[in-house]
């Protein structure tokens, strides 16, 4: 490095066999495609060709969360366009979007959301004036849910009075 450049701001993760990622994205892809479709781990490590404890570690490593919350994210991300973008049933919405049961769907939508399925299709259907002018990828993007902390943990830090991520950042 010659004077004057400053050193990349996001370091390359390294570690990882190039190959396994490869894998392990062939894995990622199944869920993006079908989300709706139960993916336990062990058929995901099926598609990538390794062992489920490998896959498990080796995935939340690569993508910064487990399997099962990056299906979770991905199932509430395509419910939430459901909920604004059509005017079918949430109880359909639901078991289209792969929940087994309309009550966990509700809990784990509200949990992420903060939330009911119904106030938030009322709330964005108030809202979206105006954005029919903005890519759909840069609004999933916007709107994609946060979790990277465990839903059980969420329940907690609320019940404690302390909202996840607003741990106040010192002045450099």
């Amino acid at each position: 490095m010659t004077t004057g450049q400053s050193a990349p701001a996001t370091p390359i993760p390294t570690g990882q066999d190039p190959r396994l990622l490869r894998r392990l994205l062939r894995a990622k892809d199944r869920i993006d495609a079908a989300s709706h479709e139960d993916w336990p781990v062990s058929r995901l490590a099926a598609v990538s060709g390794v062992s489920v404890t490998h896959f498990a570690h080796a995935f939340r490593q690569a993508f910064g969360l487990p399997p099962h919350r990056y299906l979770l994210t991905r199932r509430i991300e395509r419910a939430k366009a459901l909920l604004r973008d059509t005017d079918r049933p949430v109880t359909e919405i639901a078991f289209d979007t792969g929940w087994n049961s309309l009550g966990t769907f509700g809990r784990t939508f509200r949990d992420v959301t903060d939330e009911s399925p119904s106030a938030f299709r009322t709330r964005e259907r108030s809202l979206t004036q105006g954005f029919d002018r903005v890519p759909a990828c840069y609004l999933n993007a916007a709107n994609r849910p946060d979790l990277n902390i465990a839903v059980s943990e969420k329940r907690r830090q609320d019940r404690d009075n302390k909202v996840p991520g607003s741990q106040a950042m010192e002045p450099l």
